[in-house]
């Protein structure tokens, strides 16, 4: 079976706007227009935000 083809991007928190975590996702099937959002640890706030996709 072929490996899917993945993309890497960044997730930024919404708040602060820092560039926190990298992440893969599934390019294939459109979900490369999948607005993705995680609560995550923000280490410059000391909480937790949510935080959406940012491509580089």
């Amino acid at each position: 079976m072929a490996k899917e083809s993945r993309e890497m991007v960044w997730l930024q928190c919404s708040d602060c706007g820092q560039l926190n975590y990298r992440t893969s996702i599934r390019v294939a099937g459109g979900s490369s227009q999948q607005k993705l959002e995680l609560k995550k640890y923000c280490p410059r706030q000391r909480a937790h935000t949510v935080h959406k996709i940012k491509r580089k």
